[in-house]
């Protein structure tokens, strides 16, 4: 992954973070034929050290990844970043140009497979619960038990079940580190003002702010 000094994730825990922000992610393999992709949520199971989800069973893609290496990736936040919103437009003879902020990792791994009913199960109830858990509407929570046990066996039936160790994790955090904090701050006012206003990305550039040093 290529990042500059000033936008390269050095914390594998940061990492980890951007990464369970993203929650859905491109699983990406060689295949007899070139690279195939599948797009698809995956939870990171700190315990194990995987990255866990599942495949539809009538996507081939599963049959060429047992024990194959594989990279995911995946973006936690991105978003276009106006020059309008620079200070120093006004100061710089207008030298400045468009950009885009981003948080993105990858992942090199080791894919398995995974058709046992009771793996596939629990898989399915986490990410359920994961994702149901981050719900802000205000009605009340699925959960897997809610629908008819012959139902969910029939769904289980029609999915394989896929993980991916965590070998290696490169992650960046493209977030105007390399412009003046005035410039920053601009940015920050900016994105607030957007509409829907992209909050992680907001949350992240203030957090860049108080933890690096003005370039």
């Amino acid at each position: 992954m290529y990042a500059r000094p000033t936008d390269r994730v050095e914390s594998p825990t940061l990492a980890l973070e951007i990464l369970e922000a993203a929650s859905f992610v491109h699983l990406a393999s060689m295949g007899p034929d070139g690279f195939v992709v599948t797009s698809l949520p995956m939870m990171v199971d700190r315990d194990t050290g995987l990255l866990k989800g599942h495949l539809a069973r009538a996507n081939p893609h599963w049959k060429t990844l047992d024990n194959t290496s594989v990279v995911v990736i995946a973006v936690a936040s991105q978003n276009y970043v106006s020059p309008g919103w620079y200070p120093s437009k006004q100061t710089s003879e207008g030298r400045v140009v468009p950009t885009w902020n981003y948080e993105s990792v990858h992942v090199h791994g080791v894919a398995r497979l995974h058709h046992d009913a009771d793996w596939l199960a629990t898989m399915v109830n986490q990410l359920t619960d994961l994702h149901e858990s981050k719900r802000t509407d205000g009605s009340e929570r699925w959960a897997v038990s809610d629908a008819p046990t012959d139902f969910i066996e029939q769904q289980l039936n029609a999915i394989v079940g896929v993980s991916v160790s965590i070998d290696r994790i490169e992650a960046k955090q493209k977030l105007s580190a390399n412009r003046p904090q005035s410039d920053r701050s601009g940015v920050i006012k900016g994105l607030s003002q957007t509409l829907p206003t992209p909050t992680r990305m907001v949350e992240m550039m203030f957090r860049s702010l108080e933890t690096q040093v003005e370039p």
